[in-house]
């Protein structure tokens, strides 16, 4: 379909920046998630992929290709909004329609696009119901096929589904995917949502106050974040503060073998990977809380500095607020001056 390359683009809002020197190659057919808080300027960096916002410096080109300063009916992109954006006093058909009318494509050429997108989307019938009458997830699709109908070569997706119910939104992210690799189009995802990301994404982006933390596969962004703000923002992560002597990390209730050298460090434990063994006596520390989930349990356990820390368990009835353990960090990262020094998995 479509190679996107942005090379070092900022977008300044008189003094704030928005995004800051943001590069990214994104290749043909390649789904990346754009994710991170609000402010982080990911749906500013979408806009300004399609034409809505002007960078303040840098470039964007499609195919080599410089559209930078092209207008976004002059882009090869489709971009679907989180409010939908579909016009209410139209029915379906003449939403998708109204795109190609205005390339002034012959009247058989627009049905036949048409009736095509709604069936790509599941909506095959319905082009002659009014907006209003579809469902929040209906009418996400409809915005989803006004875009595809333009047969865009890079599609935009700005929080499509924040506005959706649990279920209904992995439905769609579901669908979306399944979509997107059957067309093979070149596709950016912005979301705050970690689980939409780590579903989706041939990549993930990892944006802060307008910066790249990191790039990277799901799997990598999960297992080995770079940075203590990628470690705490995807999933969930216990950070521990302690210092590293004599060839190990020490807080008063944990203490692990560490190959690095002596000073303070941050220590990043997923539940996953904190084992909680029982102990009688001593005050290491005390199960504050049991939550049961049914296919595992997350315990919170108290140390004794006053540190909440949360292990997942297999079996949350063995567990009981109250009682003695030692918490054990099976896999972890060190973190010293902001970066990753020493992993653990």
């Amino acid at each position: 379909m479509a190679v996107l390359d942005i090379r070092d683009v900022t977008k300044s809002f008189g003094a704030l920046n928005a995004v800051e020197r943001f590069n990214l190659t994104v290749r043909d057919g390649e789904l990346v998630c754009l994710l991170g808080p609000s402010g982080s300027g990911k749906s500013t960096l979408l806009r300004m992929i399609g034409g809505f916002e002007t960078p303040t410096s840098g470039s964007i080109a499609i195919d080599g290709e410089d559209v930078t300063r092209t207008p976004p009916e002059r882009r090869p992109t489709g971009m679907v909004f989180q409010s939908h954006a579909l016009w209410t006093h139209m029915n379906v058909f003449r939403n998708l329609a109204f795109g190609l009318k205005l390339r002034r494509l012959p009247r058989e050429e627009i049905r036949r696009r048409v009736e095509a997108a709604l069936d790509q989307v599941g909506l095959a019938g319905y082009g002659e119901r009014m907006t209003h009458q579809l469902s929040g997830g209906q009418q996400q699709r409809v915005a989803l096929a006004r875009s595809l109908v333009l047969e865009p070569k890079i599609l935009l997706l700005d929080e499509p589904f924040a506005s959706l119910d649990q279920h209904l939104r992995e439905r769609l992210r579901e669908e979306v995917r399944e979509l997107q690799q059957r067309l093979g189009i070149t596709t950016l995802f912005v979301t705050h949502g970690q689980d939409e990301a780590l579903a989706l994404a041939d990549r993930i982006v990892v944006m802060r106050d307008g910066r790249t933390e990191q790039i990277g596969p799901p799997d990598d962004v999960y297992r080995k974040p770079e940075t203590p703000f990628v470690a705490g923002f995807i999933g969930s992560m216990n950070m521990i503060e302690g210092m590293v002597s004599s060839g190990a990390f020490r807080h008063p209730s944990i203490e692990v073998p560490m190959p690095v050298g002596d000073g303070p460090a941050l220590l990043a434990v997923r539940p996953e990977a904190l084992e909680i063994v029982p102990v009688s006596g001593g005050n290491i520390a005390q199960v504050h809380r049991v939550t049961d989930f049914g296919a595992h349990g997350i315990v919170d356990v108290d140390l004794a500095d006053g540190l909440r820390l949360k292990a997942m368990v297999p079996d949350a009835r063995a567990w009981h607020a109250g009682q003695s353990v030692a918490p054990i960090p099976r896999a972890f990262a060190l973190y010293r001056d902001g970066r990753a020094v020493h992993r653990s998995t």
